[in-house]
């Protein structure tokens, strides 16, 4: 009941790492690989969690079958399964890079990067369980002290209060990404400080499927640019393979009703049906959307901004666009080529007044939402 109470104080993300995560070590909760696809795929876990407690031995027999980095491939989650664990500051990190466009890979690289030598050793990797635990401290919500440093142990593992700043009262915090916090909180002046904190925290921290992956079984090895780069690619791939397959029941395209079923998951439309029986009165001829098709859309998602930047720019900003425009937008924002059909199904889906025109409510602002997977 206790650990049931920890829910009043933990943030939305937190919440939903709670509930799907399934492993526990020494008080701190993991996921498994299989976990996290649950939880990036489904709105809730498909069976009530217990945490299982790991034995050391347990532990390590896992992370002695984690493959190193050059084995990857867009099944690791998959193939794994239920053997691996990884943190909730792994998480946090993992649905960053399901949101991210290709471009902002390099990006992520050199955030890491910090001596830019063009590689990531495990002491600079491990400076992400600083900036998310610094984030997390400021929005921790007052009340019982006790129960905050038992979620703070679930959580990140370290069992003492540290000198957290909480939010006082009339205090107005700006609410920024996890990826935001990343790419603000990765100046030169401020890395010595959490990489001072990075090699106190190295020692206590128990190793994981992730950090083994990356830097090898004694934690030696450094991760290159093409490294990084085919782990993030192949992420955003499985993920997408295996929302697709859910679908496709082994053909090569689902129905134009079922991708717009995925896409308007996790949104903030309420009356999705409306959405559907529009599009069925007016894509009666059901072609499908391959899985080609379907990828090069959730690349196009993750290129939002610039696509909203590119319409802003045609002056498209205050009116509504059609489909040849559309499409030349998204060439500009992502170098990305749309099928006339995927486009077409686009518009039959989001065009509710059916002027076979896109305005920037009926599209852009509910596909926020569907980028973030609801935690906007």
């Amino acid at each position: 009941t206790d650990l049931e109470d920890l829910h009043l104080y933990a943030t939305p993300r937190e919440q939903r790492f709670r509930r799907f995560a399934s492993l526990e070590f020494e008080g701190q909760l993991y996921m498994t690989p299989y976990d996290f696809i649950q939880a990036v795929t489904n709105d809730e876990p498909k069976h009530a969690k217990k945490w299982r407690s790991l034995s050391k031995q347990e532990l390590n027999q896992i992370l002695m079958e984690t493959p190193p980095v050059w084995k990857g491939s867009s099944k690791l989650f998959r193939n794994l399964n239920e053997k691996g664990v990884i943190s909730y500051t792994e998480y946090l990190f993992l649905l960053c890079i399901l949101t991210k466009p290709h471009a902002g890979f390099r990006i992520a690289f050199n955030m890491f990067d910090t001596d830019g030598n063009e590689m990531v050793d495990k002491k600079e990797f491990l400076v992400l369980q600083e900036i998310f635990r610094k984030k997390n401290e400021k929005r921790e919500r007052k009340g019982d002290e006790e129960k905050r440093a038992l979620l703070r142990l679930q959580l990140y593992g370290y069992h003492t209060s540290t000198n957290n700043v909480l939010k006082t009262e009339g205090e107005d915090l700006v609410p920024r990404s996890y990826w935001d916090t990343l790419r603000r909180s990765t100046s030169q002046a401020l890395f010595s400080d959490l990489a001072e904190r990075a090699d106190d925290i190295t020692s206590s921290l128990s190793d994981t499927t992730l950090l083994v992956h990356f830097f090898g079984k004694k934690g030696k090895a450094e991760l290159n640019f093409e490294d990084f780069y085919r782990f993030m690619d192949n992420l955003q791939t499985e993920v997408l393979e295996i929302e697709f397959l859910s679908y496709s029941n082994g053909m090569n395209t689902i129905s134009e009703e079922d991708f717009a079923h995925i896409l308007l998951r996790y949104t903030n439309v309420e009356n999705t049906s409306s959405y559907l029986e529009n599009m069925r009165c007016r894509i009666p001829e059901e072609k499908g959307i391959t899985f080609d098709e379907f990828r090069s859309f959730f690349q196009f998602l993750n290129n939002l901004e610039d696509f909203t930047i590119a319409m802003q720019m045609y002056n498209f900003a205050s009116r509504s666009i059609g489909q040849d425009e559309f499409k030349r937008a998204v060439y500009v924002a992502t170098g990305l080529k749309l099928s006339p059909h995927l486009v077409n199904t686009v518009f039959k889906i989001f065009d509710v007044d059916r002027d076979d025109q896109l305005s920037y409510k009926e599209f852009i602002g509910i596909m926020k939402d569907r980028l973030n997977r609801g935690f906007r």
